[in-house]
C-alpha cells in the first residue's frame, strides 16, 4: 500500500480523497493556487505546497510544477479526483513516465473514452446499445444541416472532447444549426483544444442513468448499480438519487451488466462510469464513459456502503477486488444536491466572502464541503460551496431529510441556489419521481 499520496486537485473533491487516505494510514499532499492559500484542503493535507497564480492554467494543469511537487515531497502516487486533469492522458502517462501510480484508468483508456467519437465505435463493436448517430467529425456547418436531416430533427450536436454540457447544443432546424455550429465549436476549442462536433439523435424525455463501475488489474469487474441524474439544468446535473425509482428490475439487471461488458471490452481498471440515456419503454443507449471518480459518487456509497476512493486507492496499488458482483448490496435510498454559490433567479455564479456558514446535522445527513466558514468564492474556479447527501429508508424519507436540511443550511454573505433546489424537492412530478432530463425546463418557471 501506498505511503503518501498527492492529491491535483482542488475544493470539496480533494477533502474527501484526504479523508479516506487518513482513514487508510495514507499521509497526503494538497497543491493550491494562490487564491486558495486558504481553503479546506490545504489544512486537512498533512503537506501542501503553492503550485502557482490563480488561474488555473497557471496552478492546477501545471503539469511541470505539480510533478516537481511530486518529486520533492516525495510521494508514490496522484489521484487526480474529478475535472481539471482528471481526464487527461497525457497527465497519466506522465505520471507513468515518472514513476509515480495513477489513480485511475490507463493512459490508452482515457484517450480512447476521451473522443466521443471513438467511443461510440467502441462500444458499437462491444455490442453496446448506442444513440442513432454519426461516428465521424463533421467538417462544417452544411455537412451538420445534412446528416441532421438524414437522422431527422430534433438532434444534438456534441463536442467530441467534450464534458459538462460544454459544446452541447439542442438543434431543431437547419436555421438552428447554422447559428450553433460555429458557436459551439469555438466553445469547444476553447475549453478542450479539441473542435471536433458530431451529431446524435435527440431521445425525447430521457432519464440518464448511469452505472458506477470498478475494476482491478486482474480482470474482476463489478458494478454499483445505478445512479439517476437526470435532474439537469443545461447538461448540467442538479439533484442526484439511488437508486432510480424508474428502472424495473429487469432493466436494472441488463443495464449493469452491459457496463460490465463495456468496461470489460476496454479491459479497463480502477473506478469508472458509464452514462445511459434511457427511454419512456426503458430501452437504454450508451452516452459517454466517465474514467474518473464522479461528482455524485457519494449516493452510491450510501446504498451500498462502500468507499469508492478507498477501492480505486487499492486498486492503484494493486489489489484485487476484495468482494464479487453478488456481495455488492443495496439498501435505503440517497440523494444528492449540489449547493452553488450562484443567483437562484439568473444562475449567475455570485463569488464573495462568507459572513456566515450553519451546516445542519443529523442522522443520515453528509456533507462534502469546498469552503469553511470564512471562506471566499472566487471567480477562478467553479462556485460549488459543498455537496449535501442524504440517505433514508426510502425514497420518500431521503426526500423529507433533504427539504429538512436544505431549510436549516444558513449561508450569508453571497447567493446560493439553495431556494431553486428546494423549489424541484417540493414539485409534484419529482416527488412522484417523474424526473426526465426535461424536467428543469418545463416546471421551474412554476
Amino acid at each position: 500500500m501506498f505511503s503518501k499520496v498527492l492529491i491535483a486537485n482542488r475544493g470539496e473533491i480533494a477533502c474527501r480523497v484526504i479523508r479516506t487516505c487518513k482513514k487508510m494510514g495514507i499521509n497526503t499532499v494538497a497543491i493550491y493556487s494562490e487564491a486558495d492559500h486558504d481553503a479546506p484542503h490545504v489544512k486537512q493535507a498533512d503537506e501542501a505546497y503553492l503550485v502557482g497564480g490563480p488561474r488555473v492554467a497557471d496552478s492546477y494543469l501545471n503539469v511541470d510544477t505539480i510533478m516537481r511537487i511530486a518529486k520533492e515531497s516525495k510521494v508514490e502516487a496522484v489521484h487526480p479526483g474529478y475535472g481539471l486533469l482528471s481526464e487527461n492522458e497525457l497527465f497519466a502517462r506522465r505520471c507513468e513516465q515518472e514513476g509515480l501510480s495513477f489513480i485511475g484508468p490507463t493512459p490508452d483508456v482515457i484517450l480512447a473514452m476521451g473522443d466521443k467519437i471513438e467511443a461510440r465505435g467502441l462500444m458499437i463493436k462491444a455490442g453496446v446499445p448506442v444513440v442513432p448517430g454519426i461516428l465521424h467529425e463533421l467538417k462544417n456547418a452544411d455537412e451538420a444541416i445534412e446528416v441532421a436531416e438524414k437522422i431527422g430533427y430534433p438532434i444534438m450536436l456534441k463536442a467530441s472532447a467534450g464534458g459538462g454540457g460544454i459544446g452541447m447544443q439542442f438543434v431543431t432546424s437547419n436555421e438552428e444549426m447554422r447559428k450553433a455550429f460555429e458557436g459551439n465549436q469555438k466553445r469547444a476549442h476553447s475549453f478542450f483544444g479539441n473542435g471536433a462536433m458530431y451529431i446524435e439523435k435527440f431521445i425525447e424525455n430521457p432519464r440518464h442513468i448511469e452505472i458506477q463501475i470498478l475494476a482491478d488489474s486482474y480482470g474482476n469487474i463489478v458494478h454499483l448499480w445505478e445512479r439517476e441524474c437526470s435532474i439537469q439544468r443545461r447538461n448540467q446535473k442538479v439533484i442526484e438519487e439511488a437508486p432510480s425509482l424508474f428502472l424495473n428490475d429487469e432493466t436494472r439487471l441488463q443495464i449493469g451488466e452491459t457496463a460490465v461488458k463495456a468496461a470489460k471490452s476496454l479491459g479497463y481498471r480502477n473506478a469508472g462510469t458509464i452514462e445511459f440515456l434511457v427511454d419512456a419503454n426503458q430501452h437504454f443507449y450508451f452516452l459517454e464513459m466517465n474514467t474518473r471518480i464522479q461528482v455524485e459518487h457519494p449516493v452510491t456509497e450510501e446504498i451500498t456502503g462502500i468507499d469508492i476512493v478507498e477501492e480505486q486507492i487499492k486498486i492503484a496499488a494493486g489489489m484485487c477486488l476484495s468482494f464479487s458482483q453478488k456481495e455488492v448490496k443495496r439498501e435505503g435510498h440517497a440523494l444528492e444536491v449540489r449547493i452553488y454559490a450562484e443567483d437562484p433567479v439568473t444562475f449567475y455564479p455570485s463569488p464573495g466572502k462568507l459572513t456566515s456558514l450553519v451546516i445542519p446535522d443529523g442522522d443520515g445527513i453528509r456533507h462534502e464541503l469546498a469552503v469553511h466558514h470564512s471562506s471566499t468564492v472566487t471567480p477562478y474556479y467553479d462556485p460549488l460551496i459543498a455537496k449535501l447527501i442524504v440517505k433514508g429508508k426510502n425514497r420518500e424519507e431521503a426526500i423529507s431529510k433533504m427539504k429538512e436540511a436544505l431549510d436549516r443550511y444558513k449561508i450569508t454573505g453571497i447567493k446560493t441556489n439553495i431556494p431553486m433546489l428546494q423549489n424541484v424537492l417540493l414539485h409534484e412530478k419529482f416527488r412522484k419521481g417523474e424526473t426526465t432530463t426535461s424536467f428543469v425546463k418545463n416546471y421551474l418557471q412554476e
